[in-house]
């Protein structure tokens, strides 16, 4: 499956990202608001779904070698969040959708946890 793949599945609107990030192909994501349970326990996941607004998610997803964050809840990022995603090349995309419902949907369409570590 492809970021761009992603965006049609959960409804998402692109914040981010070029024709070469959405054309990622992605198989493991995860779920989150706490950065240190994702550096802490998440091993080889390409996509992080998150409800934090803030700088830490997309520093964290950079340390993680994530591919694509995904703000859940219709959330507005802030301004800064955008800008480092850019100078990290690292997709942001926003849906209107839970957390649980945004994980429900790319699981039932293949995509994995992954491994913890």
């Amino acid at each position: 499956m492809t970021v761009r793949d992603i965006i049609k599945i959960l409804d998402a609107e692109l914040l981010y990202g070029n024709d070469e990030l959405l054309d990622q192909e992605v198989a493991h994501a995860c779920g989150s608001d706490m950065m240190s349970d994702v550096l802490a326990f998440v091993k080889d996941q390409a996509v992080l779904l998150t409800g934090l607004i803030n700088t830490q998610a997309i520093r964290t997803a950079e340390m993680m070698d994530m591919k694509c964050v995904i703000l859940v809840r219709g959330k507005d990022p802030l301004e800064s969040v955008i800008d480092l995603a850019k100078d990290r090349d690292i997709c942001v995309l926003k849906t209107p959708l839970t957390m649980f419902s945004a994980c429900g949907l790319l699981y039932e369409n293949g995509i994995r946890g992954g491994k913890s570590k």
